[in-house]
């Protein structure tokens, strides 16, 4: 870790109000909104609350990656390509859409289980990954590596790395984006509690805090830290000389998310579910859609198993 620490800090803050979404289900969104749209490389990011009845039904997606991360409950999904399995809390799914399939995602109810509640992060894709053939890298919540630099503080590192205890050393996420992207849970269990996080220079990044307070930046401010409250996300600053941030705790515990991406340098044309580098990206998306070819094959036949629950 470096010896000259030099904090990010927030340059903007925005509440991720309750919305409706796909059939029947609410989300809190942040990116994605006229508030923040399009902050290269990430598209959305949804913190979504799935009531019975509710679900995403079969659906396309081209040109992009969902990364979804489960906090509580469960969650099937299932494509057009014969893939299917389930994530549940601290599960984490990693689709890289490339140049297509159709899917759903479906919520798991019955007795004795909770709502599913998680987050959902769209991060496009670099123009040279766009026609990919569509993959995931699925994780348990066993296989997701964790740092501990102070024994209040746990650092969940999906992908990227994060500076463990001394006998820790270096911890690696196993999640391989298409794409410089980190992502992190933090949970720090004291109110006071500091830990810096080291972030790669020029990469934009944001922190979304799902409970307590965060201070976020420098102590050494000249002007007093705000705290970063539930379901708000809060945008850092990218400057050259800074080289990671600062976190304090300023509630008995706190927990949030870390997200850095590396800007990428292409336009950002999106219609619903398809993501592409220009206007003509999108028309053929959907006639190739239409057509059921390049991605799409057997797209308009297919009907996933899970999303006739909601018929």
């Amino acid at each position: 870790m470096s010896a000259v620490q030099v904090s990010r800090s927030v340059v903007k803050k925005i509440l991720a109000v309750e919305t409706p979404e796909g059939a029947g289900a609410t989300v809190r969104r942040s990116i994605g909104t006229p508030q923040l749209r399009n902050f290269t490389p990430f598209l959305m990011l949804d913190n979504f609350l799935v009531k019975e009845g509710a679900g995403f039904p079969d659906h396309p997606h081209r040109g992009m990656t969902t990364l979804t991360y489960m906090l509580e409950g469960e969650f099937e999904h299932e494509d057009s390509k014969g893939n299917k399995g389930k994530i549940g809390p601290g599960d984490l799914q990693f689709m890289i859409a490339g140049r297509g399939l159709v899917h759903a995602e479906m919520p798991i109810h019955g007795p004795g289980k909770k709502d599913p509640f998680g987050l959902q992060l769209w991060i496009d894709l670099p123009a040279r990954y766009k026609n990919v053939e569509a993959s995931y890298q699925d994780r348990k919540a066993s296989e997701v590596a964790s740092a501990h630099p102070t024994s209040n503080v746990e650092i969940k590192v999906v992908c990227g790395e994060s500076q463990g205890s001394e006998s820790e050393g270096l911890v690696k996420g196993n999640v391989r984006p298409l794409g410089g992207c980190w992502f992190m849970d933090f949970i720090i269990s004291k109110k006071g509690e500091r830990v810096f996080q080291q972030l790669p220079s020029g990469w934009n990044a944001f922190v979304y805090t799902l409970e307590g307070e965060t201070l976020i930046g420098p102590s050494d401010s000249p002007r007093p830290l705000k705290p970063v409250e539930q379901y708000h996300t809060a945008v850092l600053s990218n400057s050259d000389s800074e080289n990671g941030v600062w976190f304090e705790s300023a509630s008995d515990k706190a927990r949030f998310v870390l997200v850095a991406g590396e800007p990428l340098k292409q336009e950002v044309v999106q219609h619903g579910p398809f993501v592409a580098t220009s206007r003509e990206g999108i028309q053929k998306a959907f006639l190739d859609y239409q057509m059921q070819k390049n991605g799409f094959e057997g797209a308009h036949s297919w009907r996933s198993e899970i999303g006739k629950r909601m018929t």
